[in-house]
């Protein structure tokens, strides 16, 4: 997969990082990434599961250590 930086800025950036960490610019561009990713809260990171877990329909069904235990054949 390619990805191309169009902007002159954003490309001067990439590489002065890649500089300074001695890298190159794919590894730079993936530091950066990674380090921005590490910043966004927990609970945005997990949002989307919340909200598949929320549209799940409600079985009726109570939840409880006997039906876990049956569940496993115990």
């Amino acid at each position: 997969m390619a990805l191309h930086i169009r902007d002159a800025e954003t490309d001067q950036l990439v590489r002065r990082l890649a500089e300074i960490k001695k890298l190159g610019l794919t590894e730079a561009v993936k530091l950066a990434v990674e380090n921005e990713l590490k910043r966004v809260p927990l609970s945005e990171r997990i949002r989307p599961i919340q909200d598949r877990i929320a549209a799940m329909r409600d079985t009726g069904l109570k939840a409880d250590k006997a039906f876990f235990d049956e569940l496993s054949g115990e």
